[in-house]
């Protein structure tokens, strides 16, 4: 688990990282682990029996067709949604036990844009976890917001109102608000959706720097053409896992039509 002043200095490790490496002596080491998880909706599983390891460090897709479970999934993992079977581990542990290494972003759609405060605001809310329930956020708090709004382009932007936000500027403070949380694991529930180009361009080089700088970042995505550009891993789930692994070995014409159901070829940059 490694600290956010990595994207600074990616070849530096914090004491956690270090003692995780040398315990495994040299293995992969897994950032989450999902146990046979099962979620259904009244009765009817969305999905089934899932075995999923996300290696630590890895920039990962997770696709599939719509009502596939992508975003069910990553509810599951942080207890948004309680399976009927199955475990889930962050860094071995219960995810209640490793909460404080976990951002997310959820849908654009989900938030409740017109509540009355600012992007700042906003963005220092993710140092809230850290503090706990009666400190507030102060200097250093300010400043690492202020400069997680740097970082995403938002800087000038700090003091407006998120209702009069575009749909990209809204989707660049909640990113900037899962960056202040120095998490170890970013999850982000189509963090593409209905922002310009632009947008989509800042957004994947913020994600590729946080895993130069040995962060995890998973990512419900619906663009196929640029999976093979954007990640190095890729989860096909469609209510079953259907594979997973390096894009480079798995993102292919065979489990794009497993996933999809209908006959793909896609054209895959090695």
């Amino acid at each position: 688990m490694k600290s956010m002043d990595n994207i600074k200095n990616t070849n530096s490790k914090d004491e956690t990282t270090a003692s995780i490496s040398a315990n495994e002596a040299g293995a992969v080491v897994m950032a989450v682990k999902v146990d046979d998880l099962t979620v259904a909706y009244n009765y009817k599983p969305v999905l089934w029996d899932i075995d999923l390891e996300i290696p630590e460090g890895v920039l990962m897709a997770i696709v599939g067709p719509n009502g596939a479970g992508k975003s069910t999934l990553i509810k599951a993992i942080l207890g948004i949604l309680k399976p009927i079977a199955g475990s889930v581990s962050i860094y071995g542990k219960p995810y209640h036990k490793q909460r404080s290494h976990v951002a997310y972003v959820p849908q654009k759609g989900s938030v409740d844009w017109d509540f009355p405060t600012v992007a700042l605001d906003v963005v220092m809310m993710g140092t809230y976890g850290s503090l706990g329930w009666i400190k507030r956020p102060g200097v250093k708090e300010k400043k690492a917001a202020l400069e997680a709004l740097e970082k995403v382009g938002m800087l000038p932007f700090k003091n407006r109102q998120i209702s009069q936000l575009s749909g990209g500027q809204q989707q660049r403070i909640f990113l900037a608000r899962a960056l202040v949380q120095d998490a170890s694991i970013y999850f982000m529930d189509e963090p593409f959706q209905g922002v310009d180009a632009t947008t989509e361009i800042a957004i994947i080089n913020i994600l590729k720097e946080l895993r130069k700088a040995g962060k995890t970042v998973v990512v419900v995505h619906h663009d196929l053409q640029t999976v093979p550009e954007y990640f190095d891993w890729v989860t096909f789930l469609n209510v079953k896992k259907i594979a997973t692994g390096p894009v480079k070995d798995i993102f292919n014409d065979d489990n794009l039509t497993k996933t999809y159901g209908i006959n793909y070829k896609v054209s895959v940059q090695k």
